[in-house]
């Protein structure tokens, strides 16, 4: 929050300090923007809402129009810290394919240092705003005769300095940032800019939303410069289904139209840059329960041999289609990180789900943190007034405070649900902390579900925040056939949970089994349990496997009536559809799961490989920045495991993109009781201790009692004598310290 919050700032300040650019007779700077009515924070008015560079100013002495040199005021001091000035954009293009539930986008833009001395230089920021649950997948840049581009490597590599730097992260988790180099005034930089976000699904409808709005500031002066937007949108559901257009935000022209394939471009010439996110809704034309497998071949370059699968079922449009009684546990961490902002969000969060439950659900809270603390020793019937009831409890009684024990208030969960009929029993899980027993926690729940009734325990969970381990999270929503979400901030809580929950808790057919699946060779499925089916989202999961599919499988499972359900399916064996692109993400994620998990070797290998291979991050693999004319020298170094540091001083090191993965939680901060987002207590360098040490025995020598008792007894000419020996002895000490301080660094 405070880094969001500090760069909005720097923004700020850096579109007052362009006042201090010529623009010309034609037209005048634009005053910094006032917030607008509904917006919660003046921080919101300035985060990027579309790809954006800035100069990085940090002498404001530099800034000034490159073209037409103005008299300006001298100014003294420095930024610090330094200010953010938007660039002018001369040129934007986007593609958009939209693959199964995933959408790829290829953003390239053109910038232009307008406010900067042709003689300065400056580093440049971009900014990337992603989509839902949004994953950078790489960066070219070309500025000035060098051109860069971010390249996933293994981790294990040496990289020397450049891991420290800071130049590259996340605002919030939905927008990337990236440092460029030392950037002349008056140059042009193309960027192309490629993420991976999901498809939101809602009432049958996948609905497509991309960052694209673009303040007024980033214009350029001339009137002259043409300005042309384009947007190129790929669907292919791969589904060989009907599609049907519900809504665009931007005159898109059809060019080409097949079962399951679309392909649209909007192209225009405007005035002023778009002021509103692209999106684009569609469904798949189906009234009731549909699903198929597809099956694609490895690729040549494809590690595994084994072929690929997709098994997808969808729920349809059919509202008549009931969903089960629900019997649901929220366990809900209340420990001492979970404080302020955290804990209020959390409670309006659930008060707005449990105003979701229907007629005839059963309901129950346990906050837990050091202890627990029941809403009612028995699951109770969610009408208006028990619904109250647990609203005023939980205003009154969700204190954060004390440490974070998620086993106990699992098991206690359980117990409470061991006796259901007719409906989904269900644990909804919320924490922001990472505890050490988490493997075992895993086991534990994983016996415990399996000694259940013929409908066991549903477990969702939900993560806040980077402190929490993510992966633990997955695995355990894995193993309950449920929902895994996270917020990773305070602001997209209230958003996230409600979602969450209605998707778990909107089941309309479980125990889900694909018969075909035994009379294979070989299988693994990229999930420990097939998920139930909700009316709020479609059902999708892949695989590996060797053997043969037949041509008419079936999936099986139960209804909210307990009556069975047969779902005929249908085998699509896909050639030109990129299946591996689509899944790649899901992939690793569900594989980092499991390799955390069983703690395989051999699994972190293998995602190693499939995010090098994809160019997708992951926790074995880092991505770096590279300027292209030192790759291949680069290249050489990693072939003979040398550390960059060592290479060489004939090219620029390659430095870390930092924050492009999620981490395994942070068991440490938990303990503390610390907060995403608060800043650690500075630790004390070792330089530091080292010159402290030596000025204490100074100061220690200088004031003992024994000099002290000598002092006293000489004259006042000896004094001044000794006064100046301690003086030039301080200097030089002083001096000493410098050169520690500074010199080493």
């Amino acid at each position: 929050m405070a880094e969001e919050e500090e760069f909005a700032r720097a923004v700020e300040d850096g579109l007052k300090l362009a006042k201090r650019v010529y623009a010309g007779k034609e037209r005048q700077i634009l005053e910094p923007p006032n917030p607008v009515a509904g917006m919660d924070r003046k921080a919101d008015l300035f985060l990027p809402s579309a790809p954006m560079v800035y100069a990085v100013i940090s002498d404001p002495r530099i800034v000034d129009n490159p073209d037409i040199p103005s008299y300006q005021p001298y100014v003294y001091g420095k930024c610090d810290p330094p200010a953010l000035i938007p660039l002018h954009m001369v040129d934007i293009g986007m593609e958009v394919d939209c693959l199964l539930d995933s959408t790829f986008v290829s953003f390239r833009g053109r910038w232009r240092i307008h406010c900067v001395m042709r003689n300065k230089s400056c580093n440049c920021r971009l900014a990337v705003p992603m989509g839902e649950q949004g994953s950078v997948l790489g960066v070219e840049i070309v500025v000035g005769g060098k051109s860069y581009h971010t390249q996933v490597i293994e981790e294990e590599h040496n990289l020397g300095n450049s891991a420290e730097n800071e130049g590259s992260g996340f605002l919030k988790r939905h927008i990337f940032y990236l440092t460029i180099p030392q950037v002349n005034g008056g140059s042009d930089i193309s960027i192309n800019a490629r993420w991976s976000q999901k498809l939101t699904y809602n009432y049958d409808q996948f609905l497509v939303s991309i960052p694209f709005n673009f303040p007024e500031y980033v214009t350029p002066f001339s009137k002259i410069v043409a300005k042309r937007e384009k947007i190129q949108l790929n669907i292919n559901s791969g589904f060989g289904k009907e599609l049907l257009i519900q809504k665009t935000s931007h005159h898109l022209k059809e060019q080409n139209r097949h079962a399951g394939k679309l392909n649209f471009l909007y192209e225009a010439d405007v005035d002023s840059w778009s002021n509103k996110d692209f999106e684009f809704s569609y469904s798949l034309y189906s009234d009731d329960l549909s699903g198929g497998i597809l099956v694609k071949s490895p690729t040549t370059h494809d590690g595994d041999h084994r072929d690929m699968f997709c098994f997808y079922l969808f729920p349809g449009s059919n509202q008549r289609r009931k969903a089960f009684k629900n019997e649901i546990v929220f366990v809900v961490d209340v420990s001492g990180s979970m404080h302020g902002t955290f804990i209020e969000n959390v409670k309006s969060s659930l008060a707005a789900s449990l105003l979701e439950l229907r007629p005839g659900d059963l309901f129950d809270i346990i906050a837990f943190n050091d202890e627990l603390h029941f809403f009612s020793p028995c699951l109770e019937h969610a009408n208006e007034e028990m619904i109250e009831n647990a609203i005023q409890w939980m205003n009154k009684d969700f204190i954060a405070e004390g440490g974070t024990n998620i086993m106990h208030p699992l098991k206690e969960a359980i117990g409470l649900l061991s006796s259901t009929n007719s409906s989904v029993p269900h644990i909804f899980l919320i924490t922001d902390g990472a505890v050490e027993d988490e493997r075992n926690i895993c086991n534990t729940i994983k016996t415990l579900l399996a000694n259940t009734g013929s409908v066991s325990p549903r477990i969702s969970t939900f993560g806040i925040g980077l402190y929490c381990n993510h992966y633990f999270l997955k695995m355990l929503a894995s193993i309950g056939r449920g929902q895994y979400d996270a917020a990773y901030d305070p602001d997209s809580i209230g958003t996230h949970i409600p979602k969450w929950f209605c998707r778990a808790s909107s089941t309309i057919v479980a125990n889900l089994t694909v018969d075909s699946f035994t009379d294979l060779d070989e299988l693994e499925v990229h999930s420990i349990n097939i998920p139930d089916l909700s009316a709020q989202c479609p059902l999708i999961i892949s695989g590996r496997f060797y053997g043969k599919f037949p041509e008419t499988p079936q999936a099986k499972g139960i209804l909210a009536d307990m009556t069975d359900i047969v779902i005929n399916l249908k085998v699509h064996n896909t050639k030109d559809f990129p299946l591996e692109k689509a899944l790649v993400k899901q992939h690793i994620d569900l594989l980092t799961a499991q390799a955390w998990f069983t703690e395989s070797k051999q699994l972190e290998e293998k995602v190693a490989k499939l995010s090098i291979h994809s160019s997708t991050p992951s926790e074995y693999t880092c991505m770096v920045l590279l300027q292209n004319d030192t790759v291949k020298e680069a290249v050489k170094q990693v072939k003979k495991k040398t550390s960059f540091k060592r290479a060489g001083q004939g090219y620029n090191f390659p430095t870390v993109v930092h924050g492009v993965t999620m981490g395994f939680g942070d068991p440490t901060a938990t303990k503390e009781n610390r907060q995403f987002g608060e800043l650690k207590k500075p630790e004390i360098l070792a330089v530091y201790n080292k010159t402290i040490g030596r000025c204490s025995k100074i100061a220690y020598c200088c004031c003992c009692p024994c000099c002290i008792k000598t002092c006293s007894r000489i004259n006042d000419q000896l004094m001044i004598v000794l006064t100046q020996l301690c003086t030039a002895l301080s200097c030089l000490a002083c001096l000493e310290c410098c050169s520690e301080l500074w010199g080493g660094n």
